[in-house]
């Protein structure tokens, strides 16, 4: 009785059934492997509520869309797609928040298709693979320190092609002007560059001098950021 309730309406008769008692071994497992996967990823990770939550249910989701595929070819292109769907819905994420769901969701197929051990062994391994990375801060970039960003303010009478070409030749092992803009009602200018320290010891050196030449207006400097959508 129990399983002709769980029965799809569109099954036939010698269509294999999962039983109710796998079915929730394989949805907790997915669960529990789901919990393993955030706890690992929220390791010395600025994380969400929403994301970590999302990242401990999901292979539980992608389990149970696997069993319910079951092998038919048209329904996982149905799913396929609508996964597609989600992701062009959704906002872009960083790539450690993309590879975390990648895990979550490869976890959680492998669950679908029957293999509890093979799921969790995937996921510690994985998981602990990351979590070593992040305490080795591998692929830190190294001499971060030296890259700035520096925004210098100028008077609009101020040629400032050349007034500070010799200072960032002295400081600066490299230098690009990345953008020029005009403030305070066009009255001011404000330069924005990229530069590599020669010495991140001599920053405020560098800066005095510059603010002899721009007239002792606004100078910043800053870390300078990753672009946004950059991998």
């Amino acid at each position: 009785m129990l399983e002709n309730i769980f029965r799809g309406l569109f099954d036939s008769d010698t269509a294999s059934v999962i039983s109710v008692g796998d079915f929730l071994l394989c949805v907790i497992c997915a669960l529990v492997i789901g919990l393993i996967a955030a706890l690992m990823y929220m390791y010395r990770t600025r994380y969400t509520k929403s994301f970590v939550v999302t990242l401990a249910v999901l292979p539980a989701v992608v389990c149970v869309v696997i069993m319910m595929v079951n092998g038919n070819v048209g329904t996982g292109v149905a799913v396929a797609g609508a996964f597609s769907l989600v992701r062009f819905r959704s906002a872009p994420g960083t790539a450690r928040e993309i590879g975390a769901l990648f895990l979550a969701m490869g976890a959680g197929l492998i669950c679908g298709m029957g293999y509890l051990a093979f799921a969790l062994l995937f996921t510690l391994i994985v998981g602990a693979v990351g979590m070593l990375y992040s305490t080795l801060d591998f692929g830190e970039k190294k001499n971060a320190a030296r890259h700035r960003t520096l925004h210098i303010t100028i008077p609009e009478d101020l040629e400032y092609t050349q007034v500070f070409q010799p200072l960032l030749e002295e400081y600066t092992s490299s230098w690009e002007l990345e953008q020029v803009k005009t403030t305070n009602m066009g009255s001011l200018f404000r330069l924005t560059y990229n530069v590599t320290m020669r010495d991140s010891d001599k920053e405020k050196e560098f800066i005095d001098k510059l603010r002899c030449r721009n007239g002792n207006l606004e100078i910043s400097m800053t870390h300078q950021a990753v672009a946004q959508g950059e991998l």
